[in-house]
């Protein structure tokens, strides 16, 4: 697991949170690494932030539109010689009650969670089959199996992702190609740290573990599903929460 050497892997949103401890994973184990950001104004900073800047390249672009998504799979091609993995994790939220929800909430949420998702995957899809170790990780959460109140939208955009990816998943293991899903609890993020006083507190209450977990939790279990002794594991949705949701 500790050999990537002359791996390709794409992974979006790849310039914080998650995304960033992914990428960083990959790079460190050996891994040709193209990490994919709307936010273009993080690229230097991501880069290093892997301590592998040499072996990682930076695309700008937004996963939610179809020209974006084929030109950076071509990026990935191109800096990795091919490629085998990629992990679908650029995620947003625009959280409030249903009633007070606008339809903008909800399209914005579904257009990157849910169709970036699909369309990274469908122009990655004829690449990975080429790969002899095609890897497919798409970043579900915990509230696409349990819901959550105030997260209508981001619920039902990860719910979407985990049937996405086993209907994915039997399409392609005929070609070789896994897929999978992680499915977060509360970890620590920027987003986590803006929590409201108390509220961490509650929320660890409803952990087993009694604590939040980290971005390098999750992405440990991403780099297991890309890693050769995962590879008859294929059409599963792994939650990493501490034993949140049983």
């Amino acid at each position: 697991m500790s050999d990537f050497e002359g791996v390709s892997v794409l992974v979006t949103g790849g310039s914080r949170g998650i995304g960033l401890a992914i990428s960083k994973a990959f790079a460190e184990r050996g891994a040709k690494v193209t990490m994919m950001d709307i936010l273009a104004d993080h690229a230097d900073e991501a880069m290093a932030a892997t301590g592998h800047p040499d072996r990682c390249r930076f695309v700008a672009g937004d996963v939610s539109d179809a020209d974006s998504a084929s030109a950076a799979i071509d990026a990935a091609v191109e800096h990795g010689g091919g490629l085998d993995v990629l992990v679908n994790n650029a995620g947003i939220t625009r959280d409030t009650l249903l009633m007070r929800m606008k339809d903008a909430d909800w399209d914005q949420v579904m257009g990157v969670n849910l169709k970036g998702t699909f369309l990274m995957t469908k122009a990655a899809s004829r690449r990975l089959m080429k790969s002899p170790r095609g890897r497919l990780i798409n970043i579900a959460s915990v509230v696409g199996m349990t819901g959550n109140a105030g997260q209508a939208n981001y619920a039902a955009s990860k719910a979407g992702v985990v049937g996405f990816t086993k209907s994915i998943a039997k399409e392609l293991a005929g070609r070789g190609v896994t897929a999978n899903a992680v499915a977060p609890g509360f970890i620590q993020t920027d987003m986590t740290a803006e929590l409201p006083e108390g509220a961490a507190e509650r929320l660890m209450s409803l952990i087993p573990m009694s604590r939040l977990g980290t971005v390098e939790d999750v992405a440990e279990v991403v780099v297991f599903l890309a890693s050769p002794q995962a590879g008859y594991v294929t059409g599963q949705v792994i939650p990493v929460d501490g034993g949140m949701v049983m």
